[in-house]
């Protein structure tokens, strides 16, 4: 694994220095007490990277579709000791489903980045709804579902370059159906492995795993930590678990082009990145 380079904890350490220094201005007989705390936060988190990383026991060859064990449903930017994963943080709901089946990304017309993952996603995806405790199939689809104005100004300009220019305006639409026969043999599940001392410092622990269902067996986990340097502040409306993301073991960039500090923005489809270094879709 990976962890902070010297030159990058240096820089780090010398913010936290001139924060502290800050605080050392003001009449408060504690005011150093904020720049020993993140101290200590940075310390402990720097201490849980060297557990951190991605282990991969065992790739498959030609998946077709998976079992989401669980579907994130809410997001957390800055409730410090609810144990909701805010280091796995990826889209909720419906989003979250849709993220990993086929053609959504590139229905985001994401750029193809060299150096970048492949995110193909797989042909569907299968989950229990606790609504009703049934399993279901989820696909989807790039489908028309209204028409274009032909009266808009920028519609006109298409019609009179091309007669035949598409009027259908397009969305990658969900579908759900009661799932046919056995679940998928290779499930995906998230937890929060934070405790109670690493989230008093505003550190965010994490474990995904991908697992063969049919065998019990751990396939491939990826162990995750994250810190807010800023130990909860809000100020400014900041969200403590957005910026978090930004130190990060393992860190977020997937994309090579991205600034360093945008960690929060890369969160989302993380999951499917690294799932889809161990069950390779099929074409």
């Amino acid at each position: 694994m990976k962890t902070k380079t010297k030159t990058e904890t240096r820089k780090f350490l010398a913010l936290l220095l001139s924060m502290s220094l800050l605080g050392a201005c003001t009449s408060s007989p504690h005011a150093a007490q904020p720049g020993d705390r993140q101290a200590k936060a940075v310390a402990m988190w720097q201490e849980r990277c060297k557990t951190a990383g991605e282990k991969i026991y065992k790739t498959v060859e030609n998946v077709e579709g998976i079992y989401l064990m669980k579907i994130r449903t809410t997001t957390n930017f800055g409730e410090q000791f609810k144990l909701d994963d805010p280091y796995g943080h990826d889209s909720t709901n419906k989003e979250y489903i849709l993220n990993f089946l086929r053609g959504f990304y590139h229905q985001r017309n994401e750029p193809i980045v060299p150096g970048s993952p492949p995110r193909t996603g797989y042909a569907y995806v299968e989950a229990h709804d606790p609504a009703d405790g049934q399993r279901y199939r989820y696909t989807a689809a790039k489908t028309a579902v209204r028409k274009m104005d032909i009266t808009a100004p920028n519609v006109q300009v298409d019609l009179k370059r091309d007669p035949n220019f598409d009027l259908n305006v397009y969305e990658f639409l969900l579908t759900k159906v009661p799932a046919p026969g056995k679940a998928p043999r290779y499930g995906v599940t998230y937890d929060d492995i934070s405790t109670r001392e690493e989230r008093e410092y505003w550190i965010a622990g994490s474990s995904l795993k991908v697992i063969d269902l049919q065998t019990n067996e751990v396939m491939a986990e990826r162990i995750g930590y994250m810190v807010d340097w800023a130990q909860g502040s809000q100020a400014g409306f900041r969200s403590p678990w957005l910026f978090a993301a930004d130190n990060a073991c393992p860190g977020f960039q997937w994309n090579p082009n991205f600034p360093v500090r945008r960690g929060g923005s890369a969160q989302a489809g993380q999951t499917l990145i690294f799932v889809e270094k161990v069950l390779k879709p099929s074409k």
